[in-house]
């Protein structure tokens, strides 16, 4: 059991590690190789493919009635999720992206309780107004900060967490009536007859004669790394260690993101992304992990819940 828990938190782990490095990896490929329109098409379509070749190992039919619900998740949770995620990331910086992204815990707990009607505790509703505080003053900021940092690109990838945190929510039901495997590849097939009439036309003009070596490795990595390996990675550590202890491994994307970004600008001499470190940006960090943390923490049992 152990050694099962330990593998668990290696893949946990190796999903985050690959999520932090996705931040700067994907903005490296945005403009000059591909509009993000068309990456994501071609994203979307490659991890569906992989995730429907691997769904052919699992006999599971879907209800019909559930197919509207998979379609929703397909739009909210691959569709406007990816576009915005991916045109905002192009705008702005990976750091700013990567601490934005850690509010998608508070969104769905607001989701949660406006949808689901789930009860929130006094401890949250400080989580949900720490954590909405960082994100606000980062998104702010971009509107004068120097460096690679945005207004617009924050705000799209916000709008992002915000369809991504829908997403989780609309899923809760199905994950727990079908396999993982099952729902995903469904809400794969939906997401990319969604995307196509945003990104045919973007990936049709991809010159893809002027892509080098280190532009293939990438794609890969966007496609095969953070899209399927750490779905896959995501679901045996939730097989072995609790839900909570994977949604703890959040706090390292941005945590990653700096670092990354730190020897990209310095040791790498990119000097443009020298100025997306900075103390407003640690502080949103802050503010963010601590809202995160203050919603994902269990109340001690013999208190009274508020």
């Amino acid at each position: 059991m152990e050694n099962k828990n330990y593998k668990a938190h290696l893949a946990l782990l190796g999903a985050n590690l690959i999520y932090g490095a996705n931040f700067l990896i994907a903005k490296g490929l945005m403009p000059n190789y591909f509009k993000p329109s068309g990456l994501v098409l071609l994203r979307v379509f490659a991890a569906g493919m992989l995730f429907w070749i691997v769904k052919q190992f699992i006999k599971e039919k879907i209800e019909k009635k559930d197919l509207i619900l998979l379609a929703f998740c397909g739009l909210f949770g691959i569709s406007i999720n990816m576009l915005f995620f991916f045109h905002g990331l192009s705008l702005t910086s990976p750091i700013d992206a990567s601490i934005i992204m850690t509010t998608t815990p508070v969104i769905v707990l607001v989701l949660s309780a406006l949808i689901l009607k789930e009860r929130i505790t006094i401890n949250k509703y400080l989580g949900i107004i720490i954590g909405g505080i960082g994100a606000i003053l980062l998104i702010l900021y971009g509107k004068t900060a120097e460096g690679t940092s945005s207004f617009s690109g924050n705000l799209l990838v916000f709008f992002n967490a915000c369809s991504y945190g829908l997403y989780l929510v609309l899923v809760k039901p199905l994950m727990k009536k079908y396999k993982a495997i099952t729902v995903i590849s469904w809400v794969f097939l939906f997401g990319f007859i969604f995307i196509i009439p945003f990104g045919v036309k973007d990936l049709f003009t991809t010159d893809f004669s002027i892509f080098t070596t280190n532009t293939y490795l990438a794609l890969a990595f966007v496609i095969i790394g953070t899209t399927f390996l750490t779905y896959l990675f995501n679901i045996y550590a939730l097989s072995h260690v609790p839900p909570s202890v994977n949604g703890s491994y959040i706090y390292l994307q941005p945590v990653l993101s700096f670092i990354i970004v730190s020897v990209y600008a310095y040791l790498m001499d990119h000097k443009e992304y020298a100025q997306d470190i900075n103390l407003v940006k640690i502080l949103s960090c802050f503010l963010v992990i601590l809202g995160v943390y203050m919603i994902s923490k269990k109340p001690k049992k013999g208190l009274p819940k508020p």
